[in-house]
């Protein structure tokens, strides 16, 4: 049976300006691969709201799961959890739970939960909360729809809190064999070897260093005896490779 399937939606304009460098999706990817889910798509869009419903929409119907990072914040471009709800065809309105972990989360700061702090408590009917360890205000699950903060401490958060309620496959391997030769050089024998392993994705990824050229390869699938076979075939045909 294939591994469950995933893909990551990551909102907010400042990702797109350029002004914030995106570290969520780097760090998901580890976490889904050592669990047997296959990131397969990552999209970026703006903060708009027609925008991501439209990505939720396609998105939900395209994969077993999809994770989004980004606007479930107080202000006023937060407007994840709104769009949510929107695509998944739920209400959305404040919930008690919710407002009960705020509540206490501000109260042992000794701090007002506003009515901007209080939009944080606004979860979509029948989605179920999402821990958040650092900041109190939770994340949550609609469908196979999992919203999530976009501060990187808290996305990571919020990811080892729903990890574990998520059923995985079998975990991928991996082996990177480093030929200091040109992609020209080695594409022929490295499809052969390809077609050889078909159920093993192998990854060309080429590099200049002190002017010469050269790539390194990676052997990527989940039955480490065939990973561990095609490294050994690669590194026959081409002697001196490195790790």
């Amino acid at each position: 049976m294939p591994n469950p399937n995933a893909a990551m939606l990551v909102i907010g304009d400042e990702i797109l300006s350029g002004r914030t460098r995106d570290a969520n999706m780097h760090h998901l990817a580890g976490v889904l691969t050592e669990r047997g889910i296959d990131l397969r798509e990552v999209r970026i869009v703006s903060d708009d709201h027609k925008a991501i419903v439209a990505a939720v929409r396609a998105l939900s119907r395209a994969y077993d799961h999809v994770f989004t990072s980004g606007g479930i914040g107080p202000t006023h471009d937060d407007i994840t959890a709104d769009a949510v709800a929107e695509a998944m065809g739920a209400a959305i309105d404040v919930r008690d739970d919710a407002r009960a972990l705020l509540e206490a989360h501000y109260a042992r700061l000794d701090q007002e939960l506003n009515a901007a702090r209080m939009r944080m408590a606004r979860i979509p009917d029948g989605a179920a909360l999402i821990d958040n360890p650092i900041s109190a205000a939770p994340g949550f699950t609609i469908g196979n729809v999992h919203v999530m903060a976009g501060v990187p401490t808290i996305f990571q958060a919020m990811v080892d809190s729903l990890i574990p309620r998520l059923t995985g496959g079998v975990p991928l391997v991996s082996a990177t064999v480093r030929i200091k030769r040109g992609e020209g050089d080695i594409a022929a024998p490295l499809g052969d070897l390809s077609r050889a392993y078909p159920d093993l994705r192998f990854g060309s990824y080429p590099f200049i260093r002190e002017g010469v050229f050269g790539s390194n390869i990676v052997i990527r699938g989940s039955d480490a005896g065939q990973v561990d076979a095609a490294e050994q075939e690669l590194r026959a045909l081409f002697p001196g490779a490195a790790t």
